[in-house]
């Protein structure tokens, strides 16, 4: 089966789904997106992404064309279109066709496009094995200038610090916020363990509000790990007993070194591995 791409009520061959390129989404990065994972022909957690993706669009006053209903359903639509059992959507919404200069009101047709893939982001060994991070010099983006919550096509900020990853020879690097205080990795919050409790940066350290992240609290709470959402350093980490990542592509990952310095053990925990576990049953359920 050929891949099929949506664009605004139409579907596409991969080579053939094309939009302006006067679209402000691609010119000035004008837009919102959700990155969600298919599992057993199903988006995980698909309401959550949905909420998430127009909170983000109203707080840039984007109006999305078609109601939360019409959306989760051409989602659903376009996953069984590509006939993916598991996978990844990528579901954009651009702010569509203007001129060339800021002004946003020029446009008037924002687009929405929903691409269903494959998705593999990190080797398998890496999971087995956890991976290293370094910490980026590359500061995460002032709450005040653009929110870290709203998750915008303007990923500059994040390919920054991810470039900065690749060349210590990783693939993720820890961000700090202005304060000097760990907000999350390029692309993924993060999590700590130490001594028996779990702790994440709090929403307003300057992060993303992640779905991965708030199953991991649930699953947390339920399997009776005490969870705290506290403001966090590298030393926090350094000392800590286990780390992991999360996100919708990443899923649950262990981190074993930051700036070569080894986490624990150097290698995935135990809390880690309990709370993976319980989040593949929870996914393949």
């Amino acid at each position: 089966m050929s891949q099929q791409i949506y664009i605004s009520g139409e579907y596409f061959s991969r080579d053939d789904a094309k939009i302006s390129v006067y679209d402000h989404g691609l010119l000035y990065g004008d837009g919102v997106f959700e990155g969600m994972r298919i599992y057993s022909g199903k988006v995980f957690r698909l309401h959550d992404h949905m909420v998430r993706l127009w909170e983000s669009a109203l707080a840039i006053s984007l109006p999305i064309p078609m109601s939360i209903d019409e959306m989760t359903a051409t989602v659903n639509e376009c996953v069984a279109k590509n006939g993916l059992d598991d996978g990844y959507i990528r579901l954009i919404i651009t702010r569509g066709t203007g001129t060339l200069g800021l002004n946003p009101y020029t446009c008037s047709d924002p687009q929405v496009i929903i691409i269903a893939d494959k998705v593999a982001l990190y080797p398998a060994e890496m999971y087995e094995q956890g991976l290293e991070l370094v910490t980026a010099s590359t500061i995460r983006n002032h709450p005040a200038a653009l929110s870290p919550r709203i998750k915008s096509l303007n990923y500059l900020n994040n390919i920054m610090a991810q470039m900065e990853a690749l060349k210590a020879g990783c693939v993720e690097a820890v961000m700090l916020n202005t304060k000097g205080e760990v907000a999350e990795c390029t692309g993924d919050n993060l999590f700590i363990v130490r001594r028996g409790k779990l702790y994440t940066p709090p929403i307003d350290a300057g992060i993303l509000e992640g779905i991965t992240r708030a199953v991991v609290l649930e699953l947390a709470e339920a399997a009776g790990i005490e969870t705290h959402e506290t403001p966090l350093t590298r030393h926090d980490i350094f000392i800590a007993d286990e780390c992991f990542l999360t996100g919708s592509a990443a899923e649950v990952i262990a981190a074993v070194k930051l700036d070569d310095r080894v986490i624990g053990t150097g290698k995935p925990g135990p809390i880690t591995n309990q709370l993976n576990k319980a989040f593949r049953e929870l996914v393949s359920s």
